[in-house]
């Protein structure tokens, strides 16, 4: 296999309960769980195109946007970070129509056992995309509301018991432990009962989504791998977890250079 283009973050899915990967470059989509135990070659061409107004840029910002599409992008906006933050209602939303579509719907607040307990939030047509980019081996929906502003306000009153990141360390070397998600969503709505009241959020069943990767082999150490540093990458593909590719020489954010020009050789 030999074939180029511009990538993007990996289009995850479910089957069962194995994590299915698919890397687009441009339009040709590679099936990349095939490819794990085989040696693989990722060149960057030194191109990187913008994927909003495909200006060549010297540098992605915010994965995959040149620096005036990340400064005036609705979806680059601090904001996006920290949904509590959201100023929609003040009529200083850089895209509105942009922010209606993706700010003003079904949201869900959910734990996930990626490197230990951790809250987040994602849109409710996102699951169970979001658990596998997080690298998530369990993961339980606990509460939907209605915009992304109210899935913010909950997340950040979960945050003073829950850790909302993922040690990325520990979840590449599958340094994970047993956790009861559902016992640990009764404990952690308990401490919010006014909150779900006055947001009208709607509590969502204990149904606990389990994932496994394709993975041959974890990685002991975690060495990062850089095509700004090191254009041509190379290795056994040993796994894939998150958006990463372990290979046998260290591991490949693939989100980090969205809308990077990059060839891929088998």
């Amino acid at each position: 296999m030999h074939l180029s283009g511009h990538i993007e973050k990996m289009e995850t899915s479910l089957l069962g309960d194995a994590a299915q990967y698919q890397l687009a470059f441009d339009s040709q989509i590679v099936e990349m769980n095939a490819l794990v135990g085989q040696h693989i070659e990722l060149t960057f061409n030194q191109t990187i195109q913008c994927s909003n107004c495909s200006r060549v840029t010297p540098k992605s910002y915010s994965q995959g946007f040149c620096f005036p599409c990340a400064r005036s992008l609705a979806r680059c906006d601090l904001c996006i970070m920290r949904p509590e933050t959201c100023h929609f209602h003040l009529g200083t939303c850089r895209e509105p129509e942009w922010g209606e579509a993706h700010c003003f719907a079904p949201h869900i607040i959910y734990l996930a056992n990626s490197s230990g307990l951790k809250v987040g939030i994602t849109r409710k047509t996102n699951m169970p995309s979001r658990w596998i980019d997080q690298g998530a081996i369990g993961a339980i929906p606990i509460l939907e509301v209605s915009t992304r502003l109210e899935s913010g306000r909950v997340e950040v009153a979960l945050k003073e018991h829950v850790s909302d990141k993922t040690n990325w360390r520990k979840m590449l070397k599958n340094e994970t432990e047993n956790i009861d998600l559902v016992e640990a969503k009764n404990t952690l709505l308990a401490g919010i009962p006014k909150l779900i009241d006055e947001l009208g959020a709607t509590r969502l069943n204990d149904d606990v989504v389990n994932i496994d990767y394709p993975v041959l082999q974890y990685p002991s150490k975690i060495s990062s791998l850089n095509f700004d540093k090191t254009p041509v990458i190379s290795g056994v593909l040993k796994g894939i977890k998150g958006q990463y590719l372990l290979l046998e020489n260290g591991v490949l954010n693939i989100r980090k250079f969205g809308s990077y020009h990059v060839t891929l050789s088998t």
